[in-house]
C-alpha cells in the first residue's frame, strides 16, 4: 500500500478524503496522488447559442487553469504533513471515469461523500465494484476526528470478497487491535472443492503477525449491516474492513444490502473491496 489515490472534490479547500488520505500516506510512508475532475465542457456547452457556448467554454478552461494552479499548494501542504511524494492531477471528464483510470496504477482509493448529499448517488458504489482496488470510504459527516487507525474490525463470512478485503488491509493491521467479526454461517464458496486442512482465517492472520480477538455475530440477512456497525462501535473501531457485494454480475451498480447499509450509515471509515 505505497501509492494512495484520493478523490479531491475541491481544489480550494481540503476535503475529508484529502485530509484522511494524506494522513494515511504519512503513516504508511506512501506516496499520494489527488485527482480533481472538471466537467468536460463539450458535454454541457449550450450548442444552440454560439455566444453562450463560447462563454461556457472560456469559463470551463478558466476552471481547469485554476485547478491546475492548486498543484503546488497541495504538494507543499502534503509535505508539511510528512508526505514528500505527493502529486496533484486535474482531469476533464466524469470523476468516476477519471478515478477508474487512475486507480489501475494505485494500491488504494480514498473517497468521501458529496457535500450535502449532492452529486450522482451511485458514483461511490460504481467505483467500489469496478475499480478492482480497495476503497476506503469516509463517513458522511463533513469532518473527521484526527485520531489515527488503532482499532480495526474485520467482517468475515468466508467469501472471496471478504478475503480480498482483509488481504488488502494487512498493512493497516500490523501492531493494531483487531477484532474479527465472524459470521455464524460462512458462505459456501468452495464450489465442490474440499480442502485438507480447511482454510482458517485466524491462522492466516496469525501467520502474518496479526493478533486478533473474535466475536461471533448472528443476524438475519437484512440485518447484517446493522449488526456489523453495532459491533464495530462497541469495539471502538477506527476502521471497518469488509467485502463489497453486488446483487449479481449483470447489475454490478447495485450493491448488496449489507454493503449498501454500511456505506450509507457508517460513522467510521470503511475499507471495501469487491
Amino acid at each position: 500500500m505505497k501509492d494512495i489515490l484520493i478523490h479531491a472534490r475541491d481544489f480550494q479547500d481540503r476535503t475529508p478524503a484529502t485530509i484522511f488520505g494524506v494522513r494515511l500516506a504519512a503513516t504508511l510512508q506512501a506516496s499520494v496522488t489527488a485527482v480533481y475532475a472538471c466537467p468536460h465542457p463539450m458535454h454541457f456547452a449550450p450548442g444552440f447559442d454560439p455566444s453562450l457556448m463560447t462563454a461556457f467554454m472560456e469559463n470551463a478552461l478558466e476552471l481547469v487553469k485554476d485547478a491546475v494552479q492548486a498543484r503546488q499548494s497541495f504538494k507543499a501542504w502534503a509535505a508539511s504533513l510528512g508526505v514528500p511524494n505527493a502529486d496533484w492531477m486535474v482531469a476533464q471528464g466524469a470523476a468516476s471515469d477519471a478515478l477508474m483510470q487512475a486507480a489501475t496504477r494505485h494500491d488504494l482509493l480514498v473517497l468521501d461523500h458529496p457535500a450535502n448529499n449532492q452529486g450522482p448517488p451511485w458514483d461511490i458504489p460504481g467505483l467500489i465494484l469496478r475499480t478492482g482496488v480497495p476503497c476506503i470510504v469516509l463517513p458522511q459527516e463533513e469532518t473527521l476526528p484526527e485520531r489515527q487507525i488503532q482499532r480495526v474490525a474485520l467482517a468475515w463470512n468466508g467469501s472471496p470478497e471478504a478475503m480480498r478485503a482483509i488481504h488488502a488491509a494487512r498493512p493497516l493491521l500490523q501492531g493494531k487491535q483487531v477484532l474479527l467479526l465472524w459470521g455464524a454461517v460462512e458462505r459456501d464458496v468452495d464450489h465442490g472443492v474440499e480442502w485438507d486442512p480447511p482454510f482458517h482465517i485466524l491462522q492466516y492472520l496469525q501467520s502474518h503477525g496479526i493478533e486478533v480477538e473474535e466475536h461471533m455475530v448472528a443476524a438475519r440477512h437484512d440485518d447484517v449491516g446493522t449488526v456489523l456497525l453495532d459491533a464495530s462501535t462497541k469495539f471502538g473501531a477506527d476502521l471497518l474492513v469488509m467485502g463489497a457485494y453486488g446483487r449479481n454480475r449483470f447489475s454490478e451498480w447495485w450493491l448488496g444490502g449489507a454493503t449498501r447499509h454500511v456505506l450509507t450509515w457508517a460513522d467510521i471509515p470503511v475499507l471495501f473491496r469487491h
